[in-house]
């Protein structure tokens, strides 16, 4: 039995397989006692892929390092993959990677060693971004999150606080979990099994040092994943988890994000809420009525009000970091404590 299981899905990889192999062949951790596994799945590749990793299975079993190649000859979807990797894989604690991504070379090492303090916990790490500044604001959101903000800022457009290139676990964790959901393409299986961890009691920590090179192209598999079903995900938690806390509260926001928003709270929550805020003031003063053309009629009525005026809690539709710090000192201006007062989404 394994100690690290290395879990890969691939899916016509051939591009990206030389580079992530060779951050594997690299790792710090096969100079100890360790024993580390790779556990691949392919995923139904009509490229070179097979032939590569088969290379590649001969070089690492050489080495002493056990290698599972597995896969299937049509593909499942990303989290199915994942899912067969884990399945055939024996170690304790599972390392997740992508095939279109390298590790630095002490990344197992140093996750490993802060999952043996904490079974229950989703490991991350920080990530470079290659090409250089391709998604500056994300790769700078996810890096400097405190501890305290990767449990709360989990409803934005982002996603996990925790990538899932980044993911290190005890079995155990995702055991608990049940693995990831697959319902065909555009699934966003590392969402689903982030918030059921949660759910479970589950904790998050980051090991604050770059571990991941994390690869932007336009055939990564998160592309293949809609903004609406995101949306729509995190709406659901958000009114199951978060808003049956409050009695009322207020939308800061009184453009199409927040109008989109309160159209499509349940009737039980539409009636919590009291106000819009904003600082445009062609919007403060003014009442905002929203119509529901499928009814034929006016659903709610609500006042905008100037953001200063607003009473907590407030659920916050605005996007960090695009006002050059306008919305961020205006929040701050306020004295809110985040998770308590308001919650972003957006």
């Amino acid at each position: 039995m394994a100690e690290i299981s290395v879990i890969i899905p691939v899916h016509d990889g051939e591009e990206w397989i030389d580079n992530c192999m060779n951050s594997i062949a690299a790792q710090s951790i096969l100079d100890t006692k360790i024993k580390l596994e790779i556990s691949i799945y392919n995923d139904g590749s009509s490229d070179k892929t097979q032939e590569l990793l088969e290379k590649w299975g001969a070089h690492f079993e050489s080495r002493g390092v056990s290698y599972v190649l597995s896969g299937s000859k049509t593909s499942k979807g990303v989290g199915a993959a994942k899912n067969g990797a884990v399945k055939f894989s024996t170690g304790q604690f599972l390392c997740f990677q992508d095939i279109d991504d390298v590790m630095h070379p002490n990344r197992i090492y140093l996750q490993w060693k802060a999952a043996e303090l904490n079974h229950n916990a989703l490991i991350g790490s920080q990530i470079s971004r290659v090409p250089v500044n391709s998604t500056p604001r994300y790769t700078h959101w996810a890096n400097n999150l405190t501890n305290k903000e990767l449990k709360i800022q989990i409803y934005t457009s982002n996603g996990p606080t925790l990538l899932m290139p980044t993911w290190f676990c005890h079995r155990s964790v995702y055991d608990r979990v049940g693995g990831f959901v697959e319902t065909g393409c555009g699934t966003p299986e590392d969402l689903l099994f982030f918030y059921e961890h949660l759910d479970n009691g589950g904790d998050l920590h980051r090991v604050d040092k770059e571990l991941v090179v994390y690869t932007y192209h336009e055939g990564a598999a998160t592309f293949s994943v809609k903004r609406d079903c995101i949306w729509n995900i995190q709406l659901d938690r958000l009114q199951k988890c978060v808003i049956p806390h409050w009695e009322n509260f207020t939308v800061w926001n009184a453009g199409k994000a927040g109008r989109r928003l309160v159209r499509s709270l349940s009737p039980d929550n539409l009636k919590k809420v009291k106000a819009f805020c904003d600082v445009d003031k062609n919007k403060i003063g003014k009442i905002v009525e929203l119509y529901c053309p499928i009814e034929r009629r006016v659903i709610i009525k609500l006042p905008v009000i100037h953001f200063t005026e607003a009473k907590p809690p407030l659920l916050i539709c605005i996007k960090l970091d695009l006002t050059n710090g306008e919305f961020e000192r205006n929040l701050k201006s306020l004295n809110l404590v985040e998770g308590i007062d308001y919650v972003l989404f957006s």
